[in-house]
C-alpha cells in the first residue's frame, strides 16, 4: 500500500531505519515531534514489533528538564499508526484512534532517542488492537495499549 500522507523510505542517516515523516510540514507531527524513524523488529516470541524513534530536544521538555508527558503521549499515538502501517500495511492516514491507555513509569531524558515499541494484538475487519512500551536505552518510560478504527470502505 502506498500512503500518500507520509514519507516512508530508507532513512539516509540511520541505516536499517525508515523515515516516518508527514509530508505536510504544517501538521502536528512535523511541527511538534520533529524527525522520526521506524523499523520492524523480531520479538522473542517469534512475532513482529514496530519501533518508532523520536529525538527529544529542549522544545520537548517540561520544567523538570525531562521529556514532557504530552510529547510521550503523542509519540505513543503516532506509533500506533506506524505499527498499523508497517506491520499490517494499513491505511494510517485514513484511520483514527478510538482509545489509548497509558501508564507513565519513568521520565524520558532530553537529547537521547526515545522509542515506542508496538505489537499488534488483534486485527478485525474494522479495528486494530495494539500495545507497547516506550523505552529509552534500558529504561521503561511508559506502557500503553490502544485501539485504532480503520477507514470506512466507500
Amino acid at each position: 500500500m502506498v500512503d500518500q500522507a507520509f514519507q516512508y523510505e530508507p532513512a539516509p542517516d540511520q541505516p536499517g531505519w525508515f523515515t516516518w515523516d508527514i509530508k505536510d510540514p504544517t501538521r502536528f507531527n512535523a511541527q511538534t515531534m520533529g524527525k522520526m524513524v521506524t523499523r520492524v523488529e523480531d520479538r522473542a516470541d517469534g512475532g513482529k514489533a514496530c519501533r518508532l524513534r523520536m529525538f527529544p530536544e529542549r522544545r520537548h521538555s517540561n520544567l523538570l528538564d525531562s521529556v514532557h508527558g504530552g510529547v510521550t503521549l503523542a509519540l505513543i499515538d503516532i506509533a500506533l499508526f506506524a505499527a498499523m502501517r508497517t506491520l499490517l500495511d494499513g491505511d494510517a492516514a485514513g484511520s483514527v484512534t478510538l482509545d489509548l491507555s497509558n501508564q507513565f513509569i519513568g521520565a524520558g531524558r532530553v537529547s537521547e532517542p526515545l522509542d515506542a515499541v508496538v505489537e499488534v494484538l488483534r486485527e478485525t475487519g474494522r479495528l486494530v488492537f495494539l500495545r507497547g512500551l516506550v523505552v529509552q536505552g534500558d529504561d521503561t518510560i511508559a506502557a500503553f495499549s490502544g485501539t485504532i478504527r480503520k477507514p470506512t470502505q466507500r
